[in-house]
């Protein structure tokens, strides 16, 4: 059982069937670091659930996943903004009527909002922020504990950014949404340590090329960005049985 996860997260070198069998539910599935994540998962033989609210994206991802040869996805379209615990009630039955279980649940979703000082932040934006990035992680996490519960080696894992572990300016309801995240996965862990197998971790991937970057550093070159696809080592190994034992952390790529 690990105690402490590698030194550089970002070379860990995954086997082939790293997730073999592994249920995983990815949040934000249609693009970015979500896509890449599902992708990444399912050419080590996960089969993943593609949560999001845009079933275009959904499909790219799928057709991605199927044309590769991996094990086929399923599709689970859902809008997080306006999402109430019923849907999450009924999100949690479908995933037991298909597979029992669930092995990973990947919090990725988030809206970025306005990067505005917070004396002018708009109360109705700042509280659809809040619904997406933290809201839904916490009423997702909850309707589905049960499934996890029911997996030899559960993990649960929110992408977190660095403003959400030191303020900065201007970042307003993203970085404090981000912040409450970090709290809210350490009191799962907490709470998750003893008699269950479930672990629960943050990871900040860093700087990716996705669109929520360009939107917040239009200035900058994205090719001196990594490719979010170039990131997946935390994710996998987090995912995988080699990271049983650690759990509450805030780990960096």
């Amino acid at each position: 059982m690990a105690s402490v996860p590698p030194d550089d997260l970002k070379q860990y070198q995954p086997p082939a069937d790293l997730l073999k069998e592994r249920i995983i539910l990815v949040t934000g599935a249609g693009g970015g670091l979500g896509a890449a994540a599902a992708k990444g998962f399912a050419a080590h033989g996960a089969t993943v659930i593609l949560l999001g609210r845009t079933i275009r994206k959904l499909e790219d991802t799928y057709d991605a996943i199927e044309q590769a040869g991996h094990p086929l996805p399923a599709i689970y379209p859902m809008n997080l903004e306006g999402a109430a615990p019923k849907d999450y009630a009924e999100l949690a039955a479908t995933v037991e009527k298909e597979f029992g279980r669930l092995d990973g649940l990947l919090h990725n979703a988030a809206t970025q909002g306005q990067l505005t000082p917070l004396s002018q932040y708009s109360i109705e934006l700042w509280s659809r922020v809040m619904q997406t990035n933290l809201n839904a992680p916490f009423m997702m996490t909850a309707a589905l504990l049960d499934l996890l519960k029911a997996s030899d080696d559960a993990s649960v894992v929110f992408t977190t950014s660095e403003v959400g572990r030191k303020g900065r300016a201007y970042w307003g309801a993203y970085g404090i949404s981000n912040a409450a995240c970090e709290n809210m996965m350490q009191i799962w862990a907490d709470e998750l340590e003893v008699n269950t197998r479930v672990r629960v971790n943050s990871l900040d991937p860093g700087p990716a090329r996705t669109n929520m970057r360009a939107h917040a550093y239009p200035g900058e070159d994205p090719n001196t960005v990594p490719l979010p696809e170039e990131l997946m080592g935390p994710y996998l190994y987090l995912m995988g049985p080699e990271s049983r034992g650690i759990t509450g952390q805030q780990l960096n790529a």
